[in-house]
């Protein structure tokens, strides 16, 4: 009988086998015809695509000289832009624009009836049956809602006379604690009118964050929102100075206002408009050196710090933009990222500067799959068609991973054609051309995840991979503009060209800076290096902050001034390539010298193993007593399953991130991954610990960007670390 079994199991695998390779002769038959077919069209249609796209104007334009050396010695290398300031950067001086209180102001005169700030009408909330029988809360959701550029001039005008009404007075904090919306601009435009320094606080910071920074800057009113309003009622005992709270109302549900710490006073955002509309206070504008905001940097490192920055600062940056990036009047800007993040707020105020109206949107209803979105509405996204947003690499690593999961459920087939229209257009861009036709049939069906109208993204917050470059790139037709800077640097430090075709850089110095590499020789990077100059970035300009708020030393150790400018030491490592282009290469407190002498950058590493499907998240981590690194993975749900089922192991999410052969097989899977990328044997991780958890700001694994907290990851899992290490 075992036999019988046997014979027909061998049959039926036998049969199967030969129907696969059928399949598989079949559908390479047909992308071979159809390579024969493109390459028949290339040839015809050549001479067209050479005249129109005139590509060698592209190569030529990316290979241009964008910044050169203005002092050099053994030591160190100074580069400056040789970029021309652009017409908005003329006029902005012309007009003597040096106040984000006159660049509303501005921008309000230029553009005074063109839509501004929009914001989404939410219509209802129903419950939505899912098909495994659960309930959840989702939008019947209308279209944006505009506010004119007179109108928003006025409502922020109102709204620092009625914070005047409260008690507010010129130079005292103010606390903004809410997520990006119309109302989180009004309300920092409206103290930049009565020159009150915001306090910046991430929605996503943990709790012992945000009570640093309210009691820290001694602020007694806060800007909060609905949604956020029970949290910070829970800290009102923990902030003793606190006397007036302003929430942002929500559309739908009524804020409940009582149960307060006694003495505490609770007023909607529109209360405070409506005393400022009756007020006779005057205006107190601010001057260029005054402070703009008091921004509490991610804390990757501890305690989260306030950077100092004023509004010379401020509007430094938005010259630097504005000659970087060209800004059209009909664009329209998805606004989505923290505007407590330093990018996101510059990037908008470039749009006000420009006249281009910011829809705003959130992770829960930006596109047509999120998770508050009615199934058949469509997402913020596809309402609004945006042609520029923000982003950061961990967002555009989702999109890539999102669109590998979705080609790999296709046919054999389909698979093959996507991989063969990739290939093809990533060829012919990197030659300078567009491929019009594949955009329109193949690539617009993906583009259209972010409304479909998308031109530029400019991507900060931490260096991008080139692979998670290129794909975002190529899948959604749209120029990605890695950009360079730090909150003590108001985020202006680089801008990439949006001609430049390579990859891995992020740009030429800005306008209003200047970039020094200085020899770092416990690395071995020296600006005598060949073929390029390498050393730690230092940043010189108006864009550099003053320092940290209430920490003097701190700042004496990282700030310094000479020749009339300030200059700030980053810690980053970098190289500088003919052309006047900058690539990050490392950082200084990311840096491993294993025991056999080898150099690890864990942050480069991190960068290309998470473009691994089964990675989410990662942390690698070494020490210099050890030879071999190891990470800390928080694995894709479903690609560590289909992992698991194909070693023949079936179990919830949670046991298969405890068992040893799937760990094996996830050091398996970095290591040929690595390879790919082109690491070093000793760069990929020899052990890895599944993690259950994602990590959340509000885990206090990782920044509210989303940066790693290295210190915080290594004290949770130092248990495993210690297996792993066989201590």
């Amino acid at each position: 009988m075992a036999k019988v079994r046997y014979v027909i199991s061998h049959n039926i695998c036998h049969k199967n086998t030969l129907n696969c390779d059928m399949d598989s002769s079949w559908v390479q038959t047909a992308i071979n015809a159809i390579r024969v077919v493109s390459f028949v069209c290339d040839v015809i249609t050549f001479p067209v695509y050479l005249v129109v796209q005139q590509p060698w104007k592209r190569r030529q334009l990316s290979k241009r000289v964008r910044a050169k050396p203005i002092s050099a010695d053994d030591k160190e290398i100074t580069y400056r832009s040789v970029e021309p300031f652009s017409a908005t950067h003329v006029k902005m001086v012309q007009a003597n624009v040096d106040t984000m209180e006159k660049m509303l102001t501005y921008a309000a005169n230029t553009h005074t009836s063109k839509r501004c700030l929009g914001t989404r009408k939410i219509l209802s909330e129903e419950d939505e049956i899912q098909p495994n029988g659960r309930v959840f809360k989702k939008y019947n959701m209308g279209d944006y809602e505009w506010r004119t550029f007179a109108e928003v001039e006025k409502s922020t005008v109102n709204f620092g006379r009625g914070l005047r009404e409260l008690g507010q007075v010129a130079y005292k904090n103010i606390v903004i604690f809410a997520e990006s919306r119309a109302e989180w601009m009004i309300a920092a435009h409206g103290c930049f009118k009565q020159n009150f320094p915001i306090v910046t606080i991430y929605a996503t910071l943990g709790e012992e964050g945000v009570i640093h920074g309210i009691n820290e800057t001694d602020a007694t009113i806060v800007i909060t929102s609905h949604e956020l309003l029970p949290k910070f009622k829970s800290l009102l005992p923990q902030l003793p100075n606190v006397q007036s709270v302003i929430y942002m109302e929500d559309q739908l549900h009524e804020t409940k206002t009582d149960g307060f710490k006694e003495g505490v006073r609770i007023l909607p955002f529109d209360e405070v408009i409506k005393l400022g509309s009756t007020s006779s206070a005057v205006a107190a504008p601010p001057c260029a050196e005054d402070i703009a905001i008091i921004m509490y940097t991610s804390g990757s490192t501890g305690t989260p710090k306030g950077v100092l920055l004023t509004h010379k600062n401020c509007i430094a940056t938005l010259k630097a933009f504005s000659d970087a990036l060209e800004v059209y009047p009909d664009d329209v800007l998805l606004g989505f990222l923290p505007l407590a993040h330093v990018l996101e707020l510059l990037a908008e105020s470039l749009c006000l500067l420009a006249g281009v109206p910011i829809g705003y949107s959130t992770p829960t209803t930006l596109t047509d799959i999120s998770s508050k979105i009615k199934q058949g509405s469509k997402g913020d996204a596809s309402v609004l068609k945006p042609t520029a947003m923000t982003t950061v690499p961990l967002i555009l690593d989702r999109i890539t991973k999102g669109i590998n999961d979705q080609v790999e459920k296709g046919t054999p087939f389909q698979k093959a054609f996507f991989k063969f229209a990739y290939d093809y257009k990533k060829k012919w861009v990197r030659r300078g051309y567009e491929t019009p036709i594949l955009n329109k049939f193949v690539f617009s069906k993906i583009s259209k995840m972010v409304g479909g109208r998308v031109r530029l993204m400019l991507a900060g917050g931490a260096p991008l991979s080139p692979e998670t470059h290129e794909q975002a790139k190529l899948c959604l037709c749209t120029d990605v503009v890695q950009g360079y800077g730090l909150t003590e640097t108001t985020s202006g430090a680089t801008v990439m060209d949006p001609m430049d075709l390579s990859l891995g850089r992020v740009g030429a110095p800005t306008t209003i800076c200047d970039i020094r590499l200085v020899s770092w020789e416990e690395g071995n990077y020296r600006v005598t290096n060949k073929p390029h100059p390498q050393g730690e970035i230092i940043i010189g300009g108006d864009c550099v902050s003053r320092g940290y708020f209430k920490l003097e030393d701190k700042t004496a150790e990282e700030f310094f001034d000479e020749d009339g400018r300030r200059w700030f030491k980053t810690g980053d490592i970098g190289e500088f390539h003919e052309d006047g282009v900058l690539k990050i290469i490392d950082r200084k407190k990311d840096l491993v010298k294993l025991q056999a002498g080898e150099y690890v950058s864990l942050g480069k590493v991190e960068s290309e193993l998470k473009t691994c499907p089964v990675v989410d998240n990662i942390c690698v981590y070494g020490e210099s007593s050890k030879h071999f690194v190891i990470a800390l993975v928080v694995p894709n749900q479903k690609h560590l399953k289909d992992l698991a089922l194909s070693l023949g192991i079936s179990d919830t999410f949670e046991n298969l991130c405890s068992l040893p052969a799937l760990e094996k097989a996830v050091v398996k899977l970095l290591e040929d991954h690595g390879r790919k990328c082109k690491l070093q044997k000793f760069e990929v991780p020899a052990a890895v610990k599944l993690c259950k958890e994602v990590w959340t700001p509000d885990l206090g694994l990782v920044t509210a960007a989303f940066k790693l907290k290295r210190k915080d990851i290594q004290d949770r899992y130092q248990a495993d670390i210690n297996r792993m290490y066989g201590k």
